[in-house]
């Protein structure tokens, strides 16, 4: 979607940012200066490379370099200022600062390192260690749940690496006795791999530091306070500190925790000022490589005053020895209320650790005793894919780190209350509460910027990975949208572009959204205010296309009865759109579907080819539910639908954008084949079940690919939005000259799904070398961005339709190992036989 955020609440980088333009007039767009990518041979030390300067940088850029974005001020990010420090003895302290100790980074973890000698002294730069990209003093990796970094250490003989490990993802639904346990734990564990290569015994002592909250207004009023803990358990004991905050409405306590072994110590210092110069915690460490460990808690903080803690692990390491440092961070705010302060809410893993907010210590505990488990388990997910020597390393790296939006994506997991079921609507559903209950409610926002849960319009091309990963999540936000779409609000809004004014929520629709966390989601939805998207064409059948295709790929016939009757309510009040009974639906003349800056008139190649797959689903599930009468009237439908979509919109070489009079209508639109893609993700689009001739779509494919793609910033950019018939973007709207990551990926996969496999990543790695290292945005994929590299909505949920590329290999392998069926090599570097037809103008279909 383009427009989610009135631009008054857009964010604006910083003036002195030399990587962004930051327009007087706050627009929401973001222009960056060209990043070309560096060459391999760059050395990694040059100018440049982790300064002190850089230190207050939220990001870097995959090669090092700063980039740094900034986090939007209402984001929904735990913010948290924190650091690692490392000191090693013998040494010589004199004339050591540490200016920078205690600067608020954001997300970014960090870590000083600091080495002497007896006659020498080493101090590094400030080598960040970021859980969102690696670190470029050194050396890093980052792919799924695994991130590690190795920071450049001056002193010979000293090395050290990090490995950062959150709980398994999808790996846990395979835990022995809770299979969704672990996946919904707020904690992740930090662990440095110390190595003396040298001759001479050494003293080596790691710190993490840790601010109490965010550092703004919510610290402002005072009342913090910290205190130590030792939990010993199975013959495992941590020790650390715990940092309470308990400014409501929702209160929370951190950790920050070491593992005790034989060979190691865990000292604590149990607050300081973290806007201090830090004299006193780097004193204290300095004087003996560890910290004073007073007992007792601390003295609650004065108003406007912060505090900060922090937990040290000291060891000794014999020449050629090596050490494990064992860290972790846990935060437990067991219990939430969203901004209008009405149900209260309890998180997921309350479930298995307690409502009562004292489980820091626990979750603590539990994290340092069982992350060597997470590992085996995110090995094992994720090594069929990283050892597949056919796969591109750009496209790994892509398809798991893409997941950080399912936890970074304002996401909230939870327990679902027996009174918020209401039984008139829930009776129908059979399977709709105790799925509820046993898995909790799922939520996860549009965009860091675009304040909406559950984006049903975009959601429809991120919930691959839902899906894939964990169905049971999928279903119960399904059985979610399902309650919803049963309800109405009649209350009237004024709607923003049209100046119209309907209710908020009218019975039998698709919801846009779930509401805003800033009101009360599930209790009031369609927070989006811009159009009324009760006349939307998109939802209803992005809902039905939805159910279908989670019925495949899960199996559950309980799931598909249920949503029956729903998906009959919905594609009845679709039929409205069908104005002339031709079988297919009319867009309305304004930008009514999930491009919602881009006007679409009458029957259109986007909207009508979900219309007709959406009815090709009906008829499969109404054969699959025993009813007849509904399977002839979709049949029936579907058939007069085919030959009006194919008369009024397929010009030989692609279907149309739309039917209107304006020259757009013309325009070749990367999302065409859209219905199809989803059609083929369930099993259909072939054979029997073809809706859409195979012939139409690869020579649709094709076009797509020679110039929305080829012909679009010499082909290096993924596939722009719309493109006109002679090779030029399409201009006439915010969007249709747009590249939407989210809906390249989503190309992408209908390639592979018939057979232009090259083509198809030739196409998604143009959007991830754009975004992930021409642009810098790692870990935070915007939603669009132009070939002037101007980008828009940074961190955005679309993106993780890269899932369903991976689908469609699978899917592919699964035919290939049926028989060949394959007009082209399956493999992603298999080239078509005859290259693609080179990015030149070609004669207009007008």
């Amino acid at each position: 979607m383009g427009t989610g955020v009135p631009a008054s609440e857009q964010t604006s980088c910083a003036k002195g940012d030399p990587q962004a333009s930051c327009p007087e007039n706050g627009t929401e767009a973001v222009q960056v200066t060209d990043c070309p990518i560096p060459e391999d041979s760059q050395p990694q030390h040059e100018q440049g490379y982790s300064s002190p300067e850089d230190s207050g940088q939220l990001m870097a850029s995959y090669e090092g370099k700063a980039k740094g974005y900034q986090v939007p001020p209402f984001g929904w990010r735990i913010c948290l200022a924190h650091e690692f420090a490392e000191k090693r003895k013998p040494f010589n302290a004199n004339d050591i600062s540490l200016s920078n100790l205690m600067k608020h980074l954001g997300m970014g973890l960090s870590s000083q390192c600091v080495c002497a000698g007896e006659d020498r002294r080493y101090t590094s730069k400030s080598c960040r260690w970021s859980a969102r990209v690696p670190c470029a003093a050194g050396t890093g990796v980052c792919v799924g749940t695994l991130h590690s970094t190795t920071p450049s250490i001056p002193e010979p003989g000293l090395s050290i690496s990090c490995l950062a490990r959150t709980s398994p993802s999808p790996a846990a639904r395979s835990h022995p006795s809770c299979p969704m346990t672990t996946s919904s734990l707020p904690v992740g564990v930090f662990v440095w791999d110390v190595e003396n290569e040298g001759d001479e015994a050494l003293e080596v002592s790691i710190m993490f530091s840790m601010r109490n909250g965010l550092g703004g207004e919510d610290d402002a009023a005072g009342g913090l306070w910290n205190e130590p803990f030792c939990l010993e358990r199975d013959g495992e004991t941590v020790r650390g500190l715990l940092l309470h905050h308990p400014t409501p409405p929702n209160p929370y306590t951190m950790a920050v925790a070491a593992r005790l072994s034989a060979d190691t110590t865990v000292t604590h210092l149990t607050a300081f000022d973290p806007d201090s110069a830090g004299q006193r915690v780097w004193q204290d460490l300095l004087l003996d490589g560890q910290l004073d460990s007073l007992a007792g808690k601390s003295l609650p903080s004065q108003k406007g005053v912060g505090i900060a803690g922090a937990v040290c692990v000291s060891g000794k390491l014999p020449p050629r020895g090596r050490h494990r440092f064992e860290f972790s961070l846990a935060w437990d705010m067991p219990r939430i209320m969203f901004g209008a302060k009405g149900q209260v809410y309890y998180r997921r893993y309350t479930r298995f650790f307690g409502p009562d907010g004292d489980a820091a210590p626990a979750l603590s505990h539990y994290a340092l005793s069982h992350y060597a488990d997470w590992e085996e388990k995110i090995s094992a997910w994720q090594s069929p894919v990283l050892e597949d020597r056919s796969l591109p390393a750009w496209y790994k790296s892509a398809l798991f780190n893409e997941l950080y939006f399912l936890a970074d994506g304002g996401t909230v997991w939870l327990e679902v209350p027996e009174d918020c079921l209401p039984e008139e609507l829930a009776g129908g559903m059979g399977q709709l509460r105790p799925l509820l209950r046993e898995y909790g409610r799922f939520a996860y926002l549009e965009g860091q910027e675009y304040r909406m849960y559950n984006t049903y319009d975009v959601h429809f091309y991120a919930s691959f990975a839902l899906v894939m990963l964990w169905p049971k999540l999928e279903l119960s936000l399904q059985y979610d949208m399902a309650l919803a779409t049963l309800r109405e609000d009649l209350t009237q809004r004024r709607f923003l572009m049209s100046g119209i004014t309907a209710p908020v929520k009218r019975r039998n629709v698709i919801p846009h959204d779930v509401g805003d966390p800033d009101d009360e989601p599930w209790l009031r939805v369609n927070a989006y205010e811009i159009h009324d998207t009760g006349d939307w064409k998109d939802l209803n059948l992005k809902f039905v296309l939805q159910v279908y295709r989670d019925y495949h790929l899960t199996g559950d016939q309980c799931f598909l009865r249920d949503m029956w009757p729903v998906c009959l309510a919905v594609m009845e009040s679709e039929m409205k759109f069908d104005k002339d009974h031709d079988g297919l639906i009319e867009n309305g003349g304004y930008a009514d579907q999930t491009y919602d800056g881009w006007v679409t008139t009458g029957p259109s190649a986007y909207c009508g080819g979900l219309w007709l797959a959406a009815v090709a689903v009906m008829v499969q599930m109404a054969a699959l539910c025993g009813a007849q009468e509904a399977r002839n009237k979709f049949s029936s439908i579907l058939s007069r639908g085919q030959e009006a979509y194919d008369r009024l919109l397929w010009n030989g070489r692609y279907y149309n954008y739309d039917c209107s009079s304006q020259p757009q209508s013309y325009s070749i639109m990367s999302d065409q084949c859209a219905g199809q893609w989803f059609l083929r993700a369930s099993g259909l689009g072939e054979g029997d079940s073809e809706v859409f001739p195979t012939q139409q779509v690869v020579r649709a494919l094709q076009t797509i690919f020679e110039f929305n793609v080829q012909a679009f910033a010499g082909g290096v950019m993924g596939a722009v939005n719309g493109m006109r018939p002679h090779g030029v973007p399409d201009t006439s709207s915010v969007q249709s000259d747009e590249v939407w990551v989210g809906v390249v990926y989503g190309l992408a996969a209908t390639m592979i799904q018939e057979g232009l496999t090259w083509e198809g990543f030739r196409t998604a790695e143009g959007c991830y070398r754009t975004v992930w290292e021409r642009l810098g945005l790692a870990f935070q994929t915007p939603e669009a961005y132009c070939q002037r590299r101007v980008f828009r909505s940074l961190a955005y949920m679309r993106p993780l339709s890269i899932w369903a590329m991976q689908l469609a290999l699978q899917q592919q392998q699964h035919r290939k190992a049926s028989g060949p069926i394959s007009r082209r090599g399956t493999g992603p570097c298999t080239r078509p036989k005859q290259g693609p037809e080179a990015a030149t103008a070609k004669p207009s279909p007008e």
